[in-house]
């Protein structure tokens, strides 16, 4: 089983960046898919950008692709997220999740993850 904690959210002005990480702890991390959702106040979580567990696919929410990158080191257990050109809209409550899978698929749903960080808030002025 896979442990998550997520860091790096704060506060950031229109058009700047941050970078978010989640620490994982146990053994079977590189054989996990790993995501980043967020939920803004009011709203549903929503995906983000996901990874296979080599890291050799990606995928990315419409709205942010180009913006964000998803990344992971599997020797250090780490998963990131550099998110660049940050907007209002981006404020949110991000998480990190994870499930063990036995292929480089990844999920984009909530429901497809079972392992989840306690989330850290990102928030963006305008």
């Amino acid at each position: 089983q896979v442990q998550l904690v997520e860091s790096g959210g704060g506060l950031v002005q229109t058009g700047g960046s941050l970078r978010l990480s989640c620490a994982a702890s146990g053994r079977t991390f590189s054989s996990c898919a790993l995501a980043w959702f967020r939920q803004a106040p009011g709203k549903e979580r929503e995906f983000v950008a996901a990874i296979s567990r080599s890291g050799g696919y990606t995928h990315y929410a419409e709205s942010v692709k180009g913006r964000f990158t998803i990344s992971r080191d599997n020797a250090k257990a780490w998963g990131y997220l550099q998110m660049d050109s940050l907007q209002p809209e981006d404020t949110a409550v991000y998480y990190c999740a994870a499930r063990y899978r036995y292929t480089e698929s990844v999920g984009t749903t909530d429901a497809q993850y079972d392992t989840w960080g306690q989330g850290t808030q990102v928030t963006v002025s305008s």
